[in-house]
């Protein structure tokens, strides 16, 4: 075993975290091809950059600039088709049309962000929403006229679940998936014409090169209706993930749809936000199954998302180094798939992308640009390298101090103290010298 002497210098009001892994290992040829072979779940390059609300054009440019340089394998779009008009940000999940022809770009923007992503090494993951349509009347973004039961050339009355009002009782399985999640018209997923059409939408997306759908609203759908429609793609094994969340009692539970693909562990975000702001990050030690979770194969991690920032669930861009260094344990923890949420400053939450979703530069007009903070960044190197690799050597103060190794191929140091912490930590590495991604120094490890 060797020691490093590893000392935490930063104090807990800004970022205090440690990771070592070899040099050589962050921006080899091979590791690059090695990495962008790999699917989330399968231990490879398994981040996904969620650019919320955010242009197809800008996204394309992020790729190239951002996304692909740093690792990341994925980037998840919003929602892609023609929705109703208005400038809130939740618009974007209210369809009227599987037309490629919302606010973010047309097909074309679309097509065309697709191609420069693959081109930088990115995957391109669309948020789907295939539970339901709109609330109301009007016409759309791409000029179609609807009805909350009527969409041209699409879907008409029958199409839709017979009850007409608000999901009430998550209790009630026939309730939850058949009723209207907050007064939207909810499909009838069970029938062969649905299915059918929503299957053809998510073909055609596939038809533009896309990899993989995040599944908006699951919970309201019957883990057999996605199954269904999933098994009618072009590509039946695509990435599928599922917006499934847990919840104590309900009749609904997020293992029922491990089997269409990964689920959305919320418990994790929830949790980490409880420790990190309340308790102790030596508790983190067997975070993931050890605390009952999904099988981590199968599951889609976060740190928050569009819904969990706004209602108060989840650490948020607010939270400082709460936020960072939650990043900061994500990315080097094995347990899941992450996600990155990347979004915009907001105080209403309604409120849409600034500029309609036009991104001129980070860290301006209110974008945020989590996916390319230096602390959190950088960690996507690291996870990269350390893939495959099973933890290892951990360490904690009894509080709020913490270290972990990732087998002979990294280590990490995450230090929540309220005070500097300098100590000879026991690890897995072999002797020699090793980039320290988040200060960007080198640091000698001894035999």
């Amino acid at each position: 075993m060797a020691g490093a002497v590893i000392p935490g210098i930063v104090r807990r009001t800004l970022a205090a975290g440690v990771a070592l892994v070899a040099c050589a290992a962050l921006g080899t040829p091979q590791a690059r091809a090695e990495a962008r072979a790999s699917a989330p779940g399968s231990g490879g390059k398994d981040v996904t950059a969620v650019l919320f609300e955010w242009r197809y054009d800008a996204v394309a440019k992020e790729c190239g600039r951002a996304l692909g340089p740093a690792g990341y394998g994925f980037v998840q779009v919003s929602p892609p088709q023609e929705h109703i008009q208005g400038p809130q940000w939740w618009t974007s999940y209210q369809p009227v049309s599987y037309r490629v022809a919302g606010r973010l770009g047309d097909r074309a923007a679309f097509a065309d962000m697709v191609t420069a992503c693959h081109r930088a090494g990115v995957k391109v993951v669309v948020d789907a929403v295939v539970n339901h349509m709109s609330a109301g009347n009007g016409t759309g973004t791409g000029g179609t006229p609807y009805t909350k039961y009527a969409y041209p050339g699409v879907y008409e009355d029958r199409d839709f679940h017979a009850c007409r009002k608000p999901v009430s009782d998550y209790g009630d399985r026939s309730d939850v998936q058949n009723c209207e999640l907050v007064g939207l018209a909810d499909l009838d997923t069970g029938s062969d014409r649905v299915r059918d059409r929503l299957a053809g939408y998510l073909n055609d997306l596939l038809s533009l090169g896309v990899d993989g759908f995040r599944v908006d609203a699951a919970k309201h759908v019957a883990a057999e209706d996605l199954a269904a429609v999933k098994s009618r793609l072009s590509k039946p094994d695509v990435y599928w993930k599922q917006e499934t969340i847990y919840g104590a009692g309900e009749a609904v539970r997020p293992e029922e749809y491990v089997r269409n693909g990964d689920v959305q562990e919320f418990r994790y975000a929830w949790d980490l936000k409880r420790v990190f702001q309340r308790e102790r990050l030596a508790y983190l030690r067997n975070y993931g199954e050890g605390w009952a979770y999904l099988p981590g194969g199968s599951a889609s991690v976060f740190v928050d998302n569009h819904d969990t920032e706004r209602n108060g669930d989840t650490l948020t861009y607010k939270d400082g180094a709460d936020y960072t260094l939650a990043h900061v344990f994500m990315l080097a923890w094995p347990y899941g798939s992450p996600d990155v949420h990347s979004g915009y400053e907001f105080t209403d939450r309604d409120a849409g992308p600034p500029n309609g979703g036009a991104v001129a530069a980070c860290w301006q007009d209110g974008w945020k640009c989590q996916h390319d903070w230096p602390e959190i960044r950088a960690m996507v190197g690291f996870r990269n390298a350390v893939r495959g690799e099973a933890v290892s050597d951990w360490w904690d103060n009894g509080y709020q101090a913490i270290a972990f190794g990732r087998g002979s191929r990294g280590y990490v140091v995450v230090n929540h103290e309220g005070f500097a912490v300098s100590r000879t930590f026991q690890t897995s590495l072999a002797a020699g010298s090793y980039c320290d991604v988040q200060a960007r120094r080198v640091v000698t490890v001894d035999g």
